[in-house]
């Protein structure tokens, strides 16, 4: 038997397209083989270092060749790879740091200040290695590493595909952030199954748009080296750096999270760019909206669709995809339907229970929670079996999103279980009135949370920030939202702010830290 790994991954794209460009990183490029054998050198470079099976090889650096290499040379050394959130605090990362010991930490210069307040608090880290320039707070740069390490092939009969891969630590946006242990059999199988979804993938050109710490991220390299496709960095997210890099490019794919949507759509040169090559370009990370595919698709000129995962399902679970038992009666049931977390793709079986376990009605009305089996669960949370049993029943997850299914199997996600608001005994769902609102053509972006109400318990209220130079008030948006909602579900506060809406390193906004501010000094009702 053949061990399952994403090595295999690797080994395919050197063996079949090794002449081909591969990876494309600010200015460098590197054909597939010319990547394996940076990939090989890091393994036997770390090795050298005293790496050894099972040690934690963390990153902190934003999306770059050096980083993807990781994904295959620390996982080639035995070790699990594991990037961390740049946009995290220098206290949360040393956390997280303390809690997984890794070995070696490999950072980008940029964090030279950050890696200067890690260092003495995490003296259990052996080496810290530079990428770009030489800093002080760096034992040796990563180039060193390659140097000294050789070319030399895994032997993938040698691997344990029940072994951990990669560590992902969670955003920590309801609570403190958690250490996902993904295995060799685990992401070889998603993989595969992502396969299946990427169309002409021999003519692709893959732009890694979503930072490589984020699920949306990490799960696209496997499956676009396992099939030769063309991966071009994007350093960091930047509207007008994405529209250049997809007209030099000519790239095809993007995934996005629809924050990153949002900005794009509101750029002002976005109209303008040069976008004819796009094909697909694919939302995820937080829920969409029918008004958010479809405005994405008339910027663009490609189809729209949406994913549903999380780091712990490695990550997808579904996909919005057309499927051959649905007809589309307009256009906007086509982008209501694509907008949708979709049905299960290969490999997993998704449904959506109660309580007891027991499937909800397939009636698009009652609500329930998706729960999830399938080739590529993650093995569990890193030193927290506790907290790993709380979320299993049997081969079962619980991802802790509250949805609606049809009898297609189609599931709609409609609010986080600890984010349904419940007033004066009505299940109210805060993405469907932030729906809602985002349909408004002067909405940049919003927010729904819980606030207190001496009558209902609690009601919705709603944070809006207002797109640059447009107009809305608090009376003129109500009105519009009448049209959408039904009375107990409209906002009964309406907060608009000039600043952004604060958001996690994946870019979601932090609505607990939003909920706060309409509880400071009311007792909180907490939500089971």
């Amino acid at each position: 038997m053949v061990p399952l790994t994403p090595l295999r991954c690797l080994h395919r794209a050197v063996d079949l397209y090794g002449s081909k460009t591969g990876i494309v990183s600010g200015d460098k490029q590197f054909t597939y083989a010319e990547f394996g054998e940076r990939c090989e050198r890091l393994a036997t470079g770390l090795a050298k270092l005293g790496v050894r099976p099972g040690d934690r090889i963390a990153y902190l650096s934003f999306n770059n060749s050096e980083l993807l290499e990781g994904y295959y040379g620390v996982v080639q050394a035995g070790a699990m790879v594991m990037p961390l959130n740049v946009r995290l605090s220098s206290v949360e990362l040393t956390g997280i740091l303390q809690h997984a010991e890794p070995r070696i930490v490999i950072f980008e210069a940029d964090f030279q200040a950050v890696i200067a307040d890690l260092r003495p608090a995490c003296p259990g880290v052996e080496k810290w290695v530079a990428i770009g320039a030489k800093v002080p707070e760096a034992d040796l740069m990563y180039e060193e590493i390659i140097a000294a390490g050789h070319p030399e092939r895994a032997d993938i009969f040698g691997v344990d595909e029940n072994s951990v891969a990669e560590l992902f630590y969670t955003s920590g946006s309801t609570g403190t952030p958690k250490g996902v242990m993904l295995t060799h059999r685990g992401l070889y199988l998603h993989a595969l199954d992502m396969c299946i979804l990427l169309k002409e993938y021999e003519t692709m050109v893959d732009l890694h748009t979503i930072p490589l710490f984020h699920a949306n991220g990490w799960g696209r390299p496997q499956v676009s080296t396992m099939l030769g496709i063309k991966q071009v960095m994007v350093r960091r997210f930047d509207p007008a750096g994405v529209l250049q890099l997809i007209a030099e490019h000519g790239a095809t794919n993007m995934s996005l999270v629809p924050t990153m949507a949002n900005a794009l759509l509101n750029f002002p040169g976005t109209a303008q760019a040069d976008v004819s090559s796009m094909r697909e370009i694919w939302i995820g990370g937080a829920a969409s909206s029918p008004e958010l595919v479809a405005r994405v698709e008339k910027a663009f000129g490609c189809l729209c669709l949406s994913g549903y995962g999380m780091t712990e399902t490695t990550p997808l679970l579904t996909t919005s995809c057309r499927k051959s038992t649905v007809q589309y009666e307009s256009e906007s049931e086509r982008h209501r339907r694509q907008a949708m977390a979709g049905w299960p793709g290969l490999g997993v079986q998704v449904r959506v229970v109660d309580f007891d376990m027991k499937d909800v009605p397939r009636d698009m009305k009652a609500i329930g929670e998706v729960v999830a089996a399938g080739d590529h669960i993650m093995a569990g949370y890193y030193k927290e079996p506790q907290q790993t049993a709380a979320v299993m029943t049997g081969p079962w997850l619980h991802t802790g999103d509250m949805a609606v299914w049809d009898e297609d199997g189609y599931i709609h996600i409609v609010d986080r279980k600890k984010e349904i608001i419940i007033s004066g005994g009505e299940n109210i769902s805060s993405l469907e009135v932030e729906k809602a609102i985002f349909a408004h053509p002067a909405v940049f972006e919003c927010a729904v949370v819980a606030a207190p109400d001496e009558r209902w318990g609690e009601v919705p209220a709603a944070v809006v920030v207002r797109k640059p130079g447009a107009e809305v008030s608090e009376a003129e948006l109500v009105q519009f939202l009448q049209e959408k909602l039904g009375r107990f579900k409209l906002p009964k506060v309406i907060r608009f702010q000039e600043d952004p809406l604060p958001k996690t390193g994946t870019g979601k906004i932090r609505k607990l830290v939003l909920k706060d501010q309409f509880w400071v000094g009311k007792e909180k009702r907490v939500q089971g």
